[in-house]
């Protein structure tokens, strides 16, 4: 079977829609940022590494220093799925970080997505 191709396309050049996304909603970069940080692990060094690098979805989370142990709490539906029913492990975790991103647009309150 074919990988989706979301797996195979660089971070870098979604990156820039999440901030958008989260921009035209008064958030910031470092918002979004904060989101990527606390899903993944990667500190803003690594996180600004691997965009310039261009590193694909499939390696960003492959080599993530640590899923946050709180991803269970991640619920709800994006593109139309149920995040919390997806089976596959990487589009799961893509979808987490949709999720996130959703979130902050919407104008959730950062605590509330960081699920503390």
């Amino acid at each position: 079977m074919d990988k989706h191709r979301i797996f195979t396309t660089s971070v870098a050049s979604v990156y820039p829609h999440y901030i958008t996304k989260a921009e035209k909603k008064g958030r910031t970069k470092e918002d979004v940022d904060t989101i990527i940080q606390w899903l993944t692990g990667y500190d803003q060094k690594a996180l600004q590494q691997i965009i310039d690098n261009r590193t694909d979805f499939e390696t960003f989370f492959g080599e993530a220093p640590q899923l946050n142990p709180n991803v269970s709490k991640i619920t709800g539906v994006i593109c139309g799925y149920r995040v919390e029913e997806m089976e596959d492990g990487l589009m799961k975790k893509i979808r987490y970080l949709d999720k996130l991103v959703d979130e902050l647009a919407k104008g959730k309150a950062m605590e509330k997505i960081l699920r503390k």
